[in-house]
């Protein structure tokens, strides 16, 4: 191929991993973005990866070729994607925890295009909102340039790396999302165990609906006072995973 045909090639290689990863991600990757913008993304990204990554081979591609890197490439922008896309998750499910432990899950729950819980909307918007501002275009950049190192363009995710490095990217995103919540459990069982000591001490008391609205406010006061504490908490692991995704493999 001459120069020309390369560069197109090797473009497209490289479109076909970050359009993938871009349908997912964070902030860019949201159902309430517009197609036509997340192509613009996307081939945004492309042209900044795209010179930092080696030359692919030169040989004149054939449908298998193209077939080939199509599916591995694809493939491996959805796994760099999914593999972000889980502090998100993690928030959600962070905020459906809190939402449960302090009675306000349906307090306006589905005001977003997803059904979450108040807390998660809030928790999930901040999160994002903080990432964007604190440059989460450039991290996806060195991401992605990054993820040529441990996925080779054209070759299948081997099932090694896919568990030591997949699988507890799933766990930790549980083991955050609980700790984060944390203090919304705690309270939570610290209002429970009180309103049954209450409730044992005066029967005929419905301790339950007096309870009620102190819960409900006691968590949206709780909410207001640990929020930055926990978005910058959860930012700082997904700066951490995004700069050394691999750590989890030494």
């Amino acid at each position: 191929m001459n120069m020309t045909e390369t560069m197109l090639w090797h473009g497209f290689l490289v479109f076909l991993r970050v359009g993938a990863a871009v349908s997912v991600l964070p902030a860019f990757g949201e159902t309430s973005v517009p197609p036509r913008i997340k192509l613009g993304v996307a081939l945004a990204f492309t042209a900044i990866i795209a010179p930092a990554v080696p030359v692919f081979e030169t040989a004149p591609p054939g449908v298998g070729e193209i077939a080939r890197y199509t599916a591995t490439e694809g493939l491996i922008g959805l796994l760099m994607g999914i593999s972000v896309r889980m502090f998100v998750f993690a928030l959600q499910t962070a905020g459906t925890i809190a939402g449960q432990s302090t009675s306000l899950a349906q307090l306006f729950g589905g005001a977003s295009g997803e059904p979450l819980p108040a807390v998660g909307n809030v928790l999930a918007l901040g999160g994002t909102a903080l990432a964007v501002t604190m440059g989460l275009h450039v991290y996806v950049a060195q991401f992605l340039i990054g993820s040529y190192i441990l996925f080779p363009a054209g070759v299948f995710p081997a099932r090694e790396i896919m568990t030591e490095w997949g699988v507890p990217q799933v766990s930790s995103a549980f083991a955050m999302a609980f700790r984060l919540a944390a203090p919304f459990v705690i309270i939570s069982a610290i209002y429970n165990l009180m309103l049954g000591v209450i409730n044992r001490a005066m029967p005929q008391l419905m301790v339950a609906f007096v309870g009620a609205p102190l819960i409900t406010a006691g968590g949206l006061f709780l909410l207001f006072l640990v929020a930055p504490a926990l978005l910058a908490l959860w930012w700082g692991a997904l700066q951490g995973f995004m700069i050394n995704p691999v750590e989890g493999l030494r």
